[in-house]
């Protein structure tokens, strides 16, 4: 699972090739109600290979460097512990150019007990408390870099395992270089047209839903399934993928799930024949939003959404996506979008963002505009090179205070470490899908795999902090701390 995660983000920054679709119109994120003098340079690609490396600079590998250049001799070396994620091909080394200065970026393990690498950095999904590198080196920073969701890495959701690290970059806008928006390109994304109801008008009466479920990993934290099969009691719900499923896409090539996590064309004009998409995130965090949000948006069709609960603070208007967790029950969300299916001038009204001057959330207009990274974008680094030179800056300027304290040390005092607080995930235990978690029989899958994984979570994160605490290196005795914490929490309870 790891390795595809890796794949996903990697073709999220558009550095794997994959398919992309192309849309009519542009814009930019300007100012609400000024949308027409947008001009960004987005053409409706989302996920398509980009020019170079965005706007870092990256000079030459430290292999075609001498011994002891003056290129790099002093400057501090960032090290990427999942090498995967390494945005610097085909070197293991390169120096890179960032605002307060340079600093060398290596995935060559045997440079962490150099003193000069000054910062490790982790991908979420790769991290396993088990396998960290210890004995943690006391002038090391760790930086984490996690867009995804508890799904990968459960140890991430709680105060022991997010406070192991330095710096973040995760989807919370709390985190230390927010992403929430990463599969947000721009303004023009969600201002596509939509399909003209006439011709979804057409669609049913060919026999299809109002509603459609497109999902292949059935099993997850959020439990989505459970509410959707609950929920096809009482409205027609089309279901793709595997999960739940009661129809086939039209193709085999479309029935490839690698292809319905892309922009393909031909899965895109399928899926907007739909009025309605389910849009179920796998777990429930707060600005933890994805693909499933903005793709049935972009397409013009309305989300009937559960995911982050600050998902209002994003949408282009406060008339956008119809929120799951707004209904009492599944019947009544059913009642409200067989109301909405049967009368068009209130249908409508869900689309109005895609209208000049229909975007009127400055919050997001403003978050889009000033975000520090792009997606596809040739003005701005991917984030993960945005991230990476974020650490560099802050390596810096925390060299800079190590300096200014060791010649005043009477006067300038140690400078603090910063620490990553539990904001910067922000996922609780997971709850059923629907009804109540005592309800839910104990041979459950969903029970048995995630309760249990969100508890062992929290386990080895306090274990591994404490083998740190007690400078315990063998990875042979972590497994002891998971174990006695576990007895020493039960016999309490």
């Amino acid at each position: 699972m790891a390795a595809r995660c890796t794949e996903t983000v990697l073709a999220a920054l558009g550095l794997l090739s994959v398919c992309a679709a192309s849309s009519s119109g542009s814009g930019t994120s300007g100012k609400a109600g000024g949308e027409a003098e947008w001009a960004e340079p987005w053409d409706g690609a989302v996920f398509r290979p980009p020019a170079a490396l965005g706007a870092v600079g990256v000079a030459r590998g430290l292999e075609s460097l001498p011994p002891g250049s003056r290129d790099t001799v002093d400057l501090p070396v960032l090290l990427w512990w999942s090498p995967g994620l390494f945005p610097h091909f085909p070197g293991d080394s390169e120096r890179i150019e960032c605002t307060r200065g340079a600093c060398v970026a290596s995935r060559d393990r045997r440079a962490r007990a150099d003193p000069r690498t000054r910062a490790l950095l982790f991908y979420g999904t790769d991290f396993r408390a088990a396998d960290a590198p210890l004995p943690r080196l006391a002038h090391q920073s760790w930086a984490l870099l996690h867009e995804e969701s508890p799904l990968n890495n459960f140890l991430l959701s709680h105060g022991p395992g997010i406070r192991l690290f330095n710096l973040t970059a995760t989807f919370s806008r709390h985190s230390d270089y927010p992403l929430p928006l990463q599969w947000l390109p721009g303004v023009a994304y969600l201002r596509r047209p939509a399909p003209p109801l006439r011709e979804r008008a057409e669609w049913r009466r060919r026999g299809y839903a109002p509603l459609l479920y497109l999902q292949s990993h059935c099993d997850v934290p959020g439990d989505r399934d459970r509410y959707v099969r609950e929920l096809m009691r009482y409205i027609p719900v089309d279901s793709y993928g595997k999960c739940l499923q009661n129809r086939q896409l039209p193709t085999m090539r479309l029935q490839d799930t690698a292809t319905a996590t892309t922009e393909d064309p031909e899965l895109l004009t399928f899926l907007s024949r739909y009025k309605f998409h389910l849009a179920l995130e796998n777990a429930i965090c707060n600005d933890y939003m994805t693909e499933k949000l903005w793709r049935p948006m972009h397409l013009g069709a309305v989300p009937v959404y559960r995911g982050s609960p600050s998902v209002r603070d994003w949408m282009p208007n406060n008339h956008s996506i119809i929120l799951i967790d707004d209904f009492e029950s599944p019947q009544k969300l059913a009642e409200f979008i067989d109301f909405l299916d049967k009368n068009d001038e209130e249908y409508m009204k869900y689309l109005a963002y895609k209208r000049p001057g229909g975007i009127t959330n400055q919050f997001l207009l403003d978050s889009l505009e000033h975000r520090e990274w792009g997606v596809n974008d040739p003005r701005l680094p991917n984030y993960l090179n945005g991230f990476e030179c974020f650490v560099c800056d802050h390596e810096l300027a925390r060299l800079e205070a190590e300096k200014a304290h060791a010649s005043s040390p009477g006067d300038i005092p140690v400078p603090k470490p910063h620490i990553a607080q539990p904001s910067h995930m922000n996922c609780p235990m997971p709850t059923p899908g629907f009804g109540k978690v005592e309800e839910i029989p104990e041979n459950d899958s969903w029970k048995e795999m995630w309760l249990q994984d969100y508890w062992q979570g929290l386990y080895q994160g306090e274990a591994l902090t404490a083998m740190i605490h007690n400078n315990e290196t063998e990875q042979s005795k972590f497994w002891d701390y998971v174990h006695q914490i576990f007895m020493k929490r039960n016999k309490n309870r």
